[in-house]
């Protein structure tokens, strides 16, 4: 009998990222940097470039996404 296949989830890996070996952490991007970007100053888009990584609470849900 073969085992199922556990996939990876098609939406988590373009959005979210692993970084680092032992202490796995995922790196994510900010949200609010897509559009109606004229009514946002520059200091706002400039700190919107920088990536960030996802909290602890969400933490299990994601990895749990990113079984690969």
């Amino acid at each position: 009998m073969n085992k199922v296949k556990v996939k990876t989830c098609s939406a988590a890996k373009k959005r979210f990222k692993k970084v680092g070996g032992k202490n796995v952490k995922i790196k994510r991007s900010k949200a609010f940097r897509r559009h109606l970007l004229t009514k946002k100053t520059a200091k706002n888009k400039r700190q919107l470039r920088s990536g960030s990584y996802v909290c602890k609470a969400d933490f299990k849900r994601i990895i749990a996404l990113l079984p690969n």
